[in-house]
């Protein structure tokens, strides 16, 4: 696996400065042959994508929607707009590729970035799917986004306990994902910027072999993003690494 190295930002504003710190990094796992998960680290967004299909369906699909976003990030404009545009277009490169014939080829898309662009600064996630985007602000942990899967959803209507769904066997099953037929948008939660802000993005690589104690554990212990990326993911892989792991520690510095 290359070395996971910390990158860092200083953004001017009206207001003063935000310094960005982060690291990111991916890994097959210990079952799969194949790696299916994406990864965009570079300011100012922050994206998971955790791809499915048959054979090497899936490392398209997440590889496309990657590739879109980055080509968005390059010309220099990051909204809802954009990002559904992006999103659109993976679509149709998924669709037209001759090996994601398999109508469940997909992936998950989720992330944050930073808005500069109206009077105060703000953070906007999105999400597809059920990667995750995680707040440790103030000693918490918060889980910001929803997943979008069938075991979410009967956790919602109460038929489920959250102790219940961590081993049902419709974990895996997601509702909403970008795919060769559907058009879909993003969910977005806005945030304030604040100082001291961690946030996680991670594949459901990591949390299937962490819990959200364990998250929070790891980022208590290294304060470098790196060193952080670094030690969940070599736990997820100790703890089984059944499935595809992906993690990026993005830390907020206002100042």
């Amino acid at each position: 696996m290359p070395e996971t190295t910390t990158r860092s930002r200083r953004v001017a504003l009206d207001s003063g400065a935000v310094e960005l710190t982060w690291a990111a990094a991916t890994d097959v796992g210990r079952r799969r042959e194949i790696n299916q998960d994406a990864v965009l680290a570079s300011y100012p967004l922050f994206v998971v994508a955790d791809g499915m299909g048959g054979h090497i369906g899936g490392e398209i699909a997440s590889a496309s929607t990657v590739s879109r976003l980055s080509a968005m990030v390059e010309g220099g404009t990051v909204t809802p707009k954009a990002i559904e545009k992006a999103l659109a277009r993976a679509v149709k490169d998924i669709a037209s590729h001759p090996e994601t014939t398999d109508e469940g080829t997909g992936t998950t898309v989720t992330g944050l970035y930073l808005d500069v662009a109206g009077a105060e600064p703000h953070w906007v996630t999105l999400n597809i799917g059920d990667s995750r985007v995680y707040l440790l602000r103030e000693d918490t942990l918060v889980q910001i986004t929803t997943d979008h899967s069938v075991v979410q959803e009967l956790v919602a209507a109460g038929r489920l306990s959250p102790e219940e769904a961590e081993n049902h066997p419709y974990g895996n099953v997601i509702t909403r994902a970008v795919g060769p037929s559907d058009s879909v948008k993003p969910d977005y939660v806005r945030l304030d910027v604040q100082d001291g802000d961690r946030f996680v993005v991670c594949s459901d690589g990591l949390t299937k072999e962490l819990t959200d104690y364990g998250i929070q554990h790891f980022l208590n212990e290294n304060a470098d993003p790196a060193a952080a990326v670094d030690a969940m993911l070599d736990a997820a892989l100790e703890n089984g690494g059944r499935d595809n792991v992906t993690v990026i520690v993005l830390d907020v510095a206002v100042g």
